[in-house]
């Protein structure tokens, strides 16, 4: 905008904020009266006009204010001029509304009068106004003609000179297959796999050989059933033999199954069998220990540690006597809980109950009113396609005015690309000759001849300098030697690999003995527990029964509860 522009729209908007208070009165009682189903978008149009001929009418003159309206929607300006410019409002209620914020005097002076002298001249704008929306004419848009065009077919480029046919390609030597043995397992696992099962037969054998095994319940058992079944089938030489083998059969067969319920097999690597295997020297160099501050007179903590185990024993049966209590309270806070659920159910059903009643009277009276809304949407809408009449004229002549700014600025464009085109044609030319006189020379053959002596050397006075045949003798010498060495480190690995897994199977047997001393141990220890545990007998813990009654007396009122619900 420029300067006078400017000035004239902060003004504006500096007395709208300003008088916004009687502005507001005018705009107010033209939405409730005759603006019912104009939009509220438009409330800040309204409240402009309403301002311009109330304080602005007199300075910027008639003809300026009818062409601010003209330029509007005509018939939004229409009905609200007409509604302002009202002798009886003027002088009734606007009048009476603006007294309320201002003195009434100084408002019949300032703007009920002017707005009074104007009023014969602003309905002559009225009338025009009515009488360009009674006969607007609609104007059909006629389509244009196709006009063909020639095609713009690519001009096709000179054939250039063929390049000379390149060098043949060199053939790579045929690779050596993978070899078989790739793709199969190693000799050293399958002999690691033999000596494992071996150790574990033997170990099997010593555990059943052990005499702490052998005066076991279990083989007792099967020797006496053994007896008894054998007894009427063969005959008294044979009876000693076929006792033994067949309780040797069956407690053979027990023992594997336990075993393969028990030692599931875990596959070790070299790190866990040497883990493993320091861990077993440790526990063996300190036994040793144990037993040589004995022998030195050191005192034996086994009573304070058996005191100590039943300790713990005790503070752990008296800590799962109250993890007991504690669930069971859970659970009679669960069934208190439930009950006092379904308490809650059965108000929020009496509620739910008074709640649809409501909405069914709030829906009826909704729907009533939506069937008067949508009436006076359909008269608003006949209202507002009346208005949109109109714009189609003023689109017509803007898009009249944009087809002919569209057609110079194709005609300037296609000036400028041909221009574009003849600079183009010209550099591809230059470049082509260029190329063409590059491509000439570098046909041209040269002869170039250079013969070299091997065993000469270069002449460049340098300490190390050699003839082309000594380097290669050199080479053959280092290369030579390098093979020697890593044929060396290889037999050196190789001694230390044997080394290693030697070890390894030395730990591997002592692990394996160990692992069957501890088993020994372990079942002697289990068979000992089971004696002194056997005659104990557990009781329950008062609160505990105190609970469970509880509880068994809440889940008696839940289902009956349940059941009347």
């Amino acid at each position: 905008l420029n300067v006078t522009e400017e000035k004239f729209v902060l003004d504006t908007l500096a007395g709208c904020t300003e008088y916004k208070s009687i502005l507001d009165v005018v705009v107010n009682a033209f939405y409730v009266q005759d603006g019912r189903y104009c939009p509220i978008s438009e409330r800040n149009l309204y409240i402009v006009i309403c301002y311009l001929a109330t304080f602005q009418l007199e300075e910027i003159g008639l003809q300026h204010f009818s062409r601010i309206v003209k330029s509007l929607d005509t018939a939004k300006m229409q009905q609200f001029l007409r509604f302002f410019f009202n002798d009886l409002y003027l002088n009734t209620w606007i009048k009476d509304e603006w007294s309320h914020f201002y003195d009434s005097v100084y408002v019949k002076e300032n703007w009920i009068d002017p707005l009074l002298r104007w009023q014969p001249k602003v309905q002559q704008l009225i009338e025009k106004l009515t009488d360009k929306l009674s006969n607007h004419t609609i104007t059909v848009k006629t389509s244009r003609v196709t006009q063909p065009k020639e095609f713009n077919l690519t001009v096709p480029k000179p054939r250039a000179i063929p390049p000379p046919s390149p060098a043949p390609l060199p053939v790579l030597p045929k690779r050596q297959p993978v070899p078989p043995s790739m793709y199969k397992p190693p000799k050293e696992r399958k002999q690691l796999e033999e000596i494992k099962t071996k150790n574990i037969q033997k170990a099997k054998v010593s555990v059943f050989c052990s005499s702490s095994i052998l005066s076991s319940k279990l083989f007792l058992y099967r020797i006496i059933s053994a007896v008894l079944v054998l007894w009427s089938q063969i005959s008294c030489e044979q009876y000693l033999e076929a006792v033994w083998e067949s309780a040797l059969t069956q407690y053979f067969e027990e023992v594997t199954k336990q075993d393969l319920i028990d030692n599931i097999p875990i596959k070790l690597n070299t790190a866990a069998i040497l883990r493993e295997g320091a861990l077993y020297q440790r526990k063996l160099e300190e036994e040793l220990k144990r037993i040589e501050n004995l022998q030195q007179g050191a005192g034996d903590p086994s009573e304070f540690l058996e005191w100590q185990k039943q300790m713990r024993g005790k503070d752990l049966e008296d800590q799962l006597a109250e993890i007991e209590c504690r669930r069971l309270q859970g659970k009679l806070s669960y069934e208190e809980a439930v009950l006092a659920h379904q308490n809650v159910i059965q108000e929020n059903k009496k509620k739910a109950d008074l709640l649809r009643e409501e909405k069914a009277e709030l829906m009826h009276l909704y729907a009533e009113k939506r069937l008067e809304e949508q009436k006076e949407m359909k008269e608003l809408v006949e209202q507002v396609m009346e208005g949109h009449k109109n714009v189609k004229q003023v689109k017509a002549k803007i898009q009249e005015h944009k087809q002919q700014i569209v057609q110079q600025v194709c005609e300037e464009s296609e000036e400028l690309l041909r221009q574009a085109l003849e600079e183009k044609e010209d550099q591809n030319r230059k470049r082509y000759e260029l190329i063409q006189q590059i491509r000439a020379i570098e046909s041209t053959p040269s002869i170039r001849h250079k013969f070299v002596d091997l065993t000469e050397t270069g002449g460049h006075g340098l300490f190390g300098e050699m003839s082309i045949v000594e380097l290669r003798e050199r080479l053959a010498l280092l290369k030579e030697a390098q093979k020697a060495a890593e044929e060396e480190k290889r037999n050196q690995i190789i001694h230390e690999k044997q080394a290693k897994e030697q070890l390894i199977l030395d730990k591997l047997n002592q692990i394996s003995q160990f692992r069957a001393e501890l088993g020994r141990a372990a079942a002697l220890k289990q068979e000992e527990k089971k004696k002194s545990q056997s005659g104990e007998r557990s009781m329950k813990d008062e609160r505990i029964l105190n609970l469970q009654k509880k509880i068994v007396e809440k889940t008696m009122e839940r289902k009956k509860q349940a059941g009347l619900l």
